[in-house]
C-alpha cells in the first residue's frame, strides 16, 4: 500500500507552521484513503449510533472541519 496523493491542501497551507496540528488526508494506490487526525475513540465511542461500530483495530479519528472542506474539491466522485 502506498500514498498516491494528498487530498486537499497541506497543513502548512491551512496555517500549521509548528507541526503540532497537522490533520491530513491521503489517497492510497488501492483507492482507499488514509487520515491523520486526533484519536478520540475513548471519548466518542459511546456516542456512536446503535447501527455503527468499530473493530478493535479501528480508531475514531477527528480532523478539523477546514481539513475536510479544503479536501472536498480533490475527492473523486467514483
Amino acid at each position: 500500500m502506498q500514498i498516491v496523493r494528498r487530498i486537499g491542501v497541506s497543513p502548512r497551507e491551512r496555517g500549521s507552521t509548528s507541526g503540532q496540528t497537522c490533520p491530513d488526508i491521503f489517497e492510497l494506490n488501492d483507492g482507499n484513503f488514509a487520515v491523520i487526525g486526533t484519536d478520540w475513540t475513548t471519548v466518542l465511542e459511546a456516542e456512536l449510533p446503535s447501527d455503527a461500530g468499530r473493530a478493535d483495530y479501528e480508531r475514531i479519528v477527528v480532523i478539523s472541519r477546514e481539513t475536510l472542506i479544503r479536501a472536498k474539491a480533490d475527492i473523486p466522485d467514483k
